[in-house]
């Protein structure tokens, strides 16, 4: 059987050329992504969760599409300090000291509190999850490396990468559009306390002081890896020295990807990734999410409605799908009026997935269930555009109210087609579920509606119109719309 790549033509923005390009993997079937994960010192917010959602999709859907993908996303447990200059405690040492913890205990709590907020959203494992910790070996022989080939130097047992000796031969800033002359005017002078030789130069081992209790040794000190270093590190052990995409946050940019792009070219003499994929910012109310100012909500306080910024809980598919109503490189307003109007189009969208499971087929079909699948594809091959999917799954959705209704129909081997296509796209791809406790209030109601139907059956034949109408105008006012058609009535939720 052909692999469905062999006919959908993906293009992804590249960050690097700032451009959409064709995406062709290095090897024919085969896909390597590797994406930056979380540092676990805290609990998962939901910037991250969106950033790791857009690749959960990529990922899903290049699954989908017959590729046999290797998707990589680590864990930083060590290495990233409070400033990404270099300064300031490591966080995860800093949360250890604050809480009177072992650094690892901080490591374990929060990286169990990430999977089980990655399992509520129904996010997919990754295939490696690799640990900073777990790769320092492979960290020192980079950075000797490095060091051989004369783009880092050695000061007082800490080792930095000498930015303006790389430049001279490569072009430092070139994912991020600066340019090193712009950085050096709008950096301040170095004091007379620090080692580098210049404020560009960054990490790639630092000496660890006496109280620093996350340390290993090294040729140079008994210290720890730059933040930056890990993920060069684990990403090409994984997916060798050049691989097809490596995603993260907006935010890691510059330093972080900038970084690590130019550590492998001094290590390995070659640019490491050919698509460079960036997930744009989440706010919320319009503004920045802040702890200080109480615009700020976790994770799990969506399912729980415990937060002052949401008026109730929400189903963890029903916030899912708010997210993905936005394409991954556009920012998102994250806002209580936007989660209800998600959750009533995502129950509409369960809804007539319920009902289509029940539809018959005919002897010829009316719809154009081909180009319509097509639309589908074009919108994921255009970037991952899940906004636009969505469009034509409700598109869909008038489709399935049209065929129950009889005035379109399916043949047996298009409505094959169109149910398949549906639950591919719907729970596949973009990865929606709803829990059994919705369904069976969902059942519930049904219920309780069809019940009303029957009422309002029996009011029109004693002709007893005012009871009729009421009933009808009743449901409506909660969002119940009667629709009378050849074969009785039917309801839906608005």
């Amino acid at each position: 059987m052909t692999p469905l790549y062999k006919s959908q033509n993906i293009q992804i923005y590249n960050s690097l050329s700032g451009e959409k390009e064709a995406f062709k993997p290095l090897d024919e079937g085969y896909v390597g992504m590797y994406v930056c994960g979380p540092t676990v010192y805290s609990n998962v917010h939901l910037g991250n969760v969106r950033t790791f959602m857009s690749f959960d999709v990529i990922f899903r859907y290049l699954k989908h599409l017959g590729y046999k993908v290797r998707y990589v996303r680590n864990i930083t447990d060590a290495g990233h300090l409070e400033n990404d200059a270099d300064v300031g405690e490591d966080r995860i040492a800093k949360k250890a000291r604050l809480e009177q913890l072992e650094p690892m205990e901080v490591v374990q709590r929060y990286t169990v509190d990430f999977h089980n907020i990655l399992d509520k959203f129904n996010f997919l494992p990754p295939s490696i999850e690799p640990t900073a910790t777990g790769h320092i070996i492979e960290q020192i022989e980079l950075i000797k490396t490095i060091i051989e080939n004369g783009f880092a130097y050695e000061v007082n047992g800490s080792v930095y990468f000498d930015v303006h000796k790389f430049n001279e031969t490569h072009d430092y800033g070139k994912l991020s559009k600066r340019k090193l002359e712009d950085l050096i005017h709008n950096t301040r002078a170095l004091d007379g306390q620090s080692d580098k030789k210049n404020p560009q130069d960054f990490a790639l081992w630092k000496r660890a002081e006496p109280q620093h209790i996350m340390r290993w040794p090294s040729p140079w000190s008994d210290g720890f890896p730059g933040w930056h270093l890990e993920c060069t590190a684990m990403s090409t052990k994984y997916l060798g020295e050049q691989f097809d995409i490596h995603g993260g946050g907006m935010d890691l940019k510059f330093p972080h990807h900038e970084c690590e792009i130019a550590q492998n070219e001094a290590a390995k003499g070659q640019t490491p990734v050919n698509y460079w994929m960036h997930a744009n910012m989440l706010i919320m109310n319009g503004k920045k999410m802040a702890k200080s100012t109480g615009n700020y909500i976790l994770p799990g306080e969506i399912f729980t409605g415990n937060n002052s910024n949401i008026t109730k809980a929400f189903e963890p598919g029903v916030a899912r799908f708010f997210m993905l109503q936005a394409h991954y490189r556009s920012i998102l307003d994250f806002t209580n009026d936007g989660l209800l109007a998600s959750e009533k189009g995502f129950y509409r969208l369960m809804d007539a997935i319920q009902v289509m499971n029940d539809l018959n087929a005919s002897p010829s079909s009316s719809i154009d269930i081909t180009s319509w699948k097509q639309s589908c594809y074009d919108a994921m091959n255009d970037d991952f555009n899940s906004p636009i999917l969505i469009a034509h799954l409700f598109e869909a959705v008038k489709y399935i109210n049209q065929l129950k209704e009889g005035s379109e129909t399916l043949s047996e081997v298009d409505l094959k087609n169109f149910k398949e296509t549906i639950h591919a796209f719907v729970f596949d791809i973009l990865g929606l579920e709803t829990t059994s406790n919705k369904t069976a209030g969902t059942d519930k109601l049904s219920g309780a509606v069809e019940l009303l139907i029957k009422m309002r059956q029996e009011a029109r034949i004693n002709k007893d119109f005012a009871l009729s109408d009421k009933i009808r105008d009743e449901l409506a006012a909660l969002g119940i719309q009667l629709k009378d058609g050849k074969e009785g009535t039917t309801f839906s939720l608005n």
